[in-house]
């Protein structure tokens, strides 16, 4: 398996091209050879010999007219003259020198044209080999920029448009272009319908938070109505937190993205400061150790995610003597964040559903006491977006350990 993938496609190709040609040659010349053969030995022994009697002797025939074998007579190149049975192993001696001539002959230069012929066949199926399959290579290469994308809907409208013959390939293009089309659709009317959703949803929040407000600052609303509207007006914010959060992950994959060099520490120490309070009600220690982080993106999604990660560390963390710590630093070039929390246990085989959209693993999560359900699918998506690392893990002792790791600033 190491081996067929070390060589490529294009490489088996011209191994296959190759050795077919060099079967075909081998067996061509075995057949030539035998054929040579057959025929050179049956046109020795139909040769006529020119039979010679002793100066001034006349030929006795035998009883089938023919001379005797004492009547045979062979001059050598060294002058000799041989007759009767000496004549014959002579001239088979010499015949079967002529046929190893030869077929030596055919042999070696066969095979010095085969090899000759088999290396111009290994060239050109090489070249042939390249050649055909170039349009996989524009798939793959759409393929990888597709994946490379920043956001989905960026990616998605990648198309091959592969021009040429109607044959396999550009079928399979055509093919790849309908499904990346039939993608990009669906991401996009999912994208819109989001968006449009919470747009639409914004504005009865925000008039029944008005409403809520005016309710609650009569001077003749009563105890318990100014209850129920400070609960509705919890109930409100959460409301539009959600909505927030739906509408920050779908403008991470329709946006692009503002680069700039920013440093994660002073981000952090930002998101630290915002949900100081928070920390303060909740009896949770917040400890930032910031070291600088150079790296390159947009500032407001990193806010966002670094504010998810020290918010999430506070919610979701125990009753008493709770702590978070926040570390900022570079580590092998790159620009990390790292933050850790106490909290309940977590098992490993679960913190990959903490990322997912609305997902929760006890009833501790529950949409509207600690959140929305989307603070960590946000974290997950500005990584993303980054072409950064997200590692996360149980602590030891509870809690959970995430690491992110984006691309140093240059």
């Amino acid at each position: 398996m190491g081996l067929r993938r070390s060589i490529g496609l294009r490489g088996r190709l011209t191994l296959i091209y190759g050795g077919l040609f060099l079967a075909a040659g081998v067996t061509l010349l075995i057949t030539t050879y035998l054929l040579f053969q057959q025929q050179l030995t049956g046109q020795l022994m139909r040769q006529k010999v020119a039979w010679l009697s002793p100066p001034g002797a006349e030929p006795l025939p035998d009883k089938a007219g023919l001379p005797t074998k004492s009547q045979v007579y062979v001059y050598t190149p060294d002058g000799r003259i041989l007759s009767g049975d000496d004549a014959r192993t002579f001239m088979a001696e010499q015949a079967a020198r002529l046929q190893d001539a030869a077929s030596q002959s055919l042999l070696l230069f066969g095979c010095v044209a085969l090899l000759i012929v088999a290396g111009l066949a290994v060239g050109l199926g090489w070249l042939v080999a390249g050649r055909v399959l170039a349009p996989l290579h524009r798939v793959r290469g759409a393929a990888e920029r597709i994946a490379a994308a920043p956001t989905a809907n960026h990616g998605l409208r990648e198309r091959i448009a592969l021009s040429g013959p109607d044959d396999e390939v550009k079928d399979l293009a055509d093919a790849f272009d309908t499904m990346v089309q039939r993608l990009d659709a669906s991401f996009a009317g999912q994208q819109r319908f989001v968006a449009n959703a919470s747009h639409e949803l914004r504005t009865p929040l925000a008039l029944s938070r008005a409403m809520i407000e005016l309710a609650l600052h009569r001077k003749q609303t009563s105890p318990d109505l100014r209850r129920l509207g400070e609960d509705l007006l919890q109930v409100n914010a959460r409301h539009e937190t959600l909505i927030n959060g739906l509408l920050v992950l779908a403008g991470i994959d329709n946006e692009p993205l503002e680069a700039r060099p920013v440093d994660l520490a002073e981000i952090v120490d930002h998101a630290v400061g915002d949900t100081a309070a928070e920390a303060a009600a909740a009896g949770v220690t917040v400890r930032a150790t910031t070291g600088p982080a150079p790296t390159v993106g947009d500032s407001l999604l990193l806010q966002r995610l670094a504010h998810n990660l020290v918010q999430n560390g506070i919610r979701h963390n125990v009753a008493e003597q709770g702590w978070v710590d926040v570390e900022t630093g570079r580590v092998d070039g790159q620009a990390t964040l790292r933050v850790i929390n106490s909290g309940p246990m977590v098992g490993a085989h679960q913190v990959p559903q903490l990322f997912e959209p609305f997902r929760r693993l006890d009833a501790d999560r529950l949409a509207g006491r600690n959140g929305s359900g989307l603070g960590l699918s946000i974290v997950r998506s500005v990584v993303t977006a980054h072409h950064g690392r997200l590692d996360a893990e149980p602590a030891p002792g509870g809690g959970l350990d995430i690491r992110v790791t984006l691309p140093a600033a240059p």
